[in-house]
């Protein structure tokens, strides 16, 4: 078990500002990804977002985006 412990021990004192930025910035972004996961599979929000999973596949007439004129 010491092996463990010395494999997982983290020296706190020799950490640089990057250190303690990347590893703050690590755990606020998996946070909030845990509450976005959280948010988007609750059963209650379903039908909200069962109606806008075919945004990115429908046609868009009015959209200037893929003109070869230049959008003029």
């Amino acid at each position: 078990m010491s092996s463990l412990a010395e494999y997982f021990h983290t020296d706190w004192e020799a950490m640089t500002t990057s250190d303690w930025v990347g590893t703050i910035l690590t755990v606020v972004i998996f946070l909030l990804m845990v509450v976005l996961y959280v948010h988007v599979l609750r059963p209650k929000n379903r039908e909200k977002f069962e109606s806008k999973k075919n945004i990115p596949l429908d046609d868009d007439e009015t959209s200037d985006i893929g003109d070869n004129n230049g959008g003029k």
